[in-house]
């Protein structure tokens, strides 16, 4: 019987980190594949005005929250692949809590349906989501770029830069008129979607190396 104390301390596998990688990818095409769906069955929906949050109500709600939970799982494999590869020490940590924290947020979000339903009655937690969802995505890319810069300095400089991009474009959602809000924050998926793509690239070089 072999003695646990004589297994390595950390063992990786190659083949988990590109499935891991290939699911965070999905995860990014669900969301965008399932927003532009969305759209055709939700009447009226302008794509400028509307947020994706009055897509994930109505009766057509179905198609938007499977969208969201596909890139919540998304998230939550970029998170695993995070954990598994570790690439540096308690700042990378925090990086992957952050990534685990998000999926979280995402799939809560999705499955309140809370808002752009038109109900205002009860306690509204959606804009405290939305918040937490924020702030989680400007700090992740911070706390990972010096891990991911040991496989890619080109990585590191992308990453910060969108996570840059993120913290001064976030808050400017709030400020914006009603009728451009849904253009805006479909480019803000874009940017957490970009982020994720760094990451899911590093891990999959990472792991095709060692097959």
């Amino acid at each position: 019987m072999t003695d646990r104390r004589d297994l390595p301390r950390h063992t990786e596998s190659p083949r988990l980190l590109v499935a891991l990688s290939l699911m965070g990818v999905a995860g990014a095409v669900a969301l965008i594949g399932g927003t532009i769906v969305a759209q055709q069955f939700v009447p009226n929906h302008d794509w400028i005005a509307d947020t994706i949050s009055d897509l994930a109500a109505g009766p057509w709600e179905i198609v938007m929250d499977v969208a969201l939970y596909g890139f919540a799982g998304g998230i939550m494999a970029t998170a695993l692949a995070a954990a598994h590869a570790h690439l540096g020490r308690a700042d990378w940590s925090f990086g992957v809590l952050s990534l685990a924290l998000l999926a979280v947020l995402v799939t809560i979000i999705a499955a309140r349906n809370e808002y752009g339903d038109g109900d205002s009655e009860g306690i509204e937690v959606h804009t405290y989501l939305v918040y937490a969802l924020a702030v989680l995505f400007a700090a992740a890319p911070f706390l990972m770029a010096r891990g991911v810069g040991r496989e890619s300095p080109t990585a590191r400089r992308i990453l910060l830069a969108l996570g840059a991009v993120w913290a001064l474009s976030a808050p400017v959602f709030y400020l914006l008129p009603s009728d451009i809000d849904g253009l805006y924050e479909r480019a803000l998926g874009l940017i957490a979607c970009a982020v994720l793509a760094v990451l899911w690239t590093v891990f999959l070089r990472r792991g095709r190396r060692g097959l």
